[in-house]
């Protein structure tokens, strides 16, 4: 499927989502309460077939942040990427780690490093940081350690 194709039949599946054709990847920006439902779509929708979540991440613009989802489909080798804006106050969206278990750990990365809660995720807890770091989430902007001094 092109990117034409793929819009075309995203939009059947969500009519909310707007698209971003700027890449060499069609760019689906979507709101964080229609992310679950719609990454079930995604992944069981036979003309889709995205059954491969391999990259997972967030971005942090100070102002929100920004989750990234990249998806491909390993039996049509069509792509995408999935964005969606959360408020920096309150940044949480539902886990996806029951349709791609690649997420688990991605989830993990980015509740420890950005302070995304992942919700109904089944283990969200720390995956690199030692003990004592929860809540620090060091690759946010705002983020200082006056031991390292270290400050974005």
């Amino acid at each position: 499927m092109n990117n034409e194709e793929l819009k075309t039949k995203i939009t059947e599946l969500l009519p909310s989502a707007i698209f971003d054709e700027t890449g060499e990847w069609l760019n689906i920006n979507v709101e964080p309460g229609d992310w679950l439902s719609f990454a079930g779509k995604l992944r069981n929708e036979e003309s889709l077939f995205f059954d491969y979540l391999f990259c997972l991440t967030c971005i942090d613009w100070k102002t929100h942040l920004t989750m990234v989802y990249h998806l491909s489909s390993t039996k049509f080798r069509h792509n995408i990427v999935v964005k969606s804006t959360l408020d920096s106050n309150k940044p949480e969206i539902e886990t996806v780690s029951h349709i791609w278990q690649t997420a688990n750990f991605h989830e993990r990365e980015v509740y420890e490093m950005f302070g995304v809660n992942f919700l109904n995720h089944p283990d969200l807890r720390l995956l690199i940081l030692p003990d004592g770091w929860e809540g620090k989430n060091p690759m946010l902007k705002n983020f200082e350690d006056p031991i390292n001094m270290i400050k974005l």
